[in-house]
């Protein structure tokens, strides 16, 4: 028999599950348990496995601080974790923030689950300490957050290199979203959240895990709706480009360790996770000139648990049937230049996604992007062709089997404009998040906007809130449907919008007409 969540002392809080106690703590309004095992920790002969079970634990298990966060490298493109985070194979774990009040299992809360980005090869579900925090004290609902495998220990397919029992399994990153899933399916109930209603959403590769695991079997009945904010919905791939990545990467790592001669799968297994998380960035960032247009850490279709691109299960009616809100960011690419150049945003990689296609259609398609291949058509090329058209795409299709609620962020603060970066990739979050009082949120805002932006914040957790209690946003954000492509223009003042960007979604759609 398990029992409720109940106060132990002023600041802590106890709730027993399955698996054991955990002593939590109430903080700012909110009662809060991290650090939580939802699965065992992948190492030693599960590393490249699929999760197993958590194991129980006896006693009270201290759940007020934070859990290891997957391996990744603080050098090289993106912006990692905080060094003094710790970080550790043992990362399998996630959060659960309610609302400070007792459990009533008669009226159990709405919970949403949030998957944070990073290109799947950094990030987690800490560097914003106190993210979800609005969502749960102004809707009333709990928040769920989660740390998964990245870079090579979780979205590489290195089962080329398996054999018996010593095999390797495929996505990894994404069996543990799905491990995570069941957890709150199972144990949800017990810190008042309701197991029917959940809203799965992320960002970016969080966005990707959302429209991707739409289309895993196994994830069927986890979520009841989703949200997909800025997601690259066609960054999965056939396990022949799967394969390539390994094959680069086992000769990056040979490289960095000077064991030449060793088996792949010895080497795989015996190397540090420091030593994968750096040879996960070589790869990253060579892989965009080798490979253009493609994003190398990312799921693959194995047959199996993923057993079909998502964009045709998408089109087919074999995605879960459920409500669903996407959207991206007015220039999502124009953040994607220096350190974080990893888009079809260079002359070379425009070129490479160009020589295959009809000589009329890429005439047209570059009319939409004057100037280019120069700098500014240039990244909002590269993140049309990532982010945006693959999102037009997932959301036409999958509202002809379930409602669709598609949206475009246009706001921006003044300093943001004016250093040519506009509404991009991973803006909407600082309003979404209450993240404007940090030190990067008031920096954004020092020329004006603060009060705009949170005002915009504070229409978004509404309608995020409302679609994660009743499945509809708002009754004045129409459904988007093919006949009309009905939009939800974010901004100062909000408006809606019939088939933005009608022009330039008609020469994608000739340009790659297969996605």
């Amino acid at each position: 028999m398990t029992r409720p969540v109940q106060a132990t002392r002023e600041d802590t809080l106890d709730v027993t599950i399955p698996t054991g106690t955990l002593r939590g703590i109430r903080e700012r309004g909110v009662r809060a348990w991290r650090g939580i095992p939802y699965a065992a920790a992948p190492v030693g002969p599960l590393r490249f496995r699929a999760p197993r079970p958590a194991e129980a634990w006896p006693g009270v298990r201290d759940a007020r601080q934070w859990g290891p966060v997957a391996p990744q490298s603080h050098r090289g493109q993106f912006i990692g974790a905080h060094p003094k985070i710790p970080q550790g194979e043992d990362c399998l774990n996630l959060n659960v923030i309610a609302p400070d009040a007792p459990v009533d299992p008669d009226s159990l809360r709405p919970v949403m689950v949030f998957i944070h980005g990073g290109a799947y090869s950094v990030g987690s579900s800490r560097e914003v300490p106190r993210q979800g925090e609005g969502l749960v004290r102004r809707g009333g609902v709990l928040y769920v957050s989660l740390n998964y495998r990245l870079g090579a220990l979780g979205y590489l397919d290195f089962s080329r290199y398996g054999s018996g029992e010593h095999s390797f399994e495929s996505n990894l990153g994404l069996r543990d979203q799905v491990a995570a899933l069941r957890w709150v399916r199972d144990n949800i109930r017990h810190f008042g959240g309701d197991p029917a209603r959940v809203t799965l959403f992320g960002e970016s590769a969080g966005g990707n895990a959302v429209t991707t695991l739409m289309t895993v079997p196994s994830a069927a009945g986890l979520f009841q709706r989703a949200i997909a904010q800025s997601a690259p919905p066609n960054a999965v791939y056939l396990p022949g480009q799967a394969q390539e990545w390994a094959r680069d990467f086992v000769d990056i790592l040979r490289r960095a360790t000077g064991r030449t001669d060793v088996d792949p799968a010895d080497l795989l297994r015996g190397v540090t996770p420091d030593v994968l998380a750096a040879a996960t960035t070589t790869l990253t960032l060579r892989a965009p000139d080798r490979y253009p247009g493609t994003i190398p850490l990312s799921p693959v279709i194995d047959g199996e648990f993923l057993p079909e691109r998502p964009l045709d299960a998408f089109r087919d009616g074999r995605a879960h049937r459920i409500p669903l809100i996407i959207g991206t960011n007015a220039r999502e690419g124009s953040l994607f230049s220096g350190r974080i150049d990893i888009l079809a945003t260079t002359p070379k990689r425009i070129s490479a996604i160009f020589v295959n296609t009809k000589k009329k259609a890429r005439r047209r398609l570059k009319a939409q992007y004057p100037g280019i291949p120069a700098l500014r058509p240039a990244l909002d090329f590269g993140g049309d062709f990532s982010f945006w058209y693959p999102s037009v795409k997932v959301g036409e299709r999958h509202s002809r089997y379930a409602p669709v609620h598609f949206y475009r962020f246009d706001a921006a603060p003044r300093l943001v404009r004016l250093l040519g970066l506009d509404a991009t990739h991973g803006l909407e979050l600082f309003p979404l998040f209450d993240r404007l009082d940090g030190w990067f949120g008031r920096s954004m805002t020092v020329l004006g906007g603060r009060r705009e932006f949170a005002a915009i914040g504070a229409r978004m957790q509404c309608w995020w809130l409302a679609f994660a209690t009743t499945g509809e946003p708002d009754a004045a954000w129409p459904p988007y449907e093919e006949a009309h492509r009905r939009t939800l223009i974010i901004d100062a003042v909000d408006r809606v919008e019939s088939d933005p960007l009608g022009d330039r979604r008609v020469a994608w759609g000739k340009f790659v007409p297969h996605v």
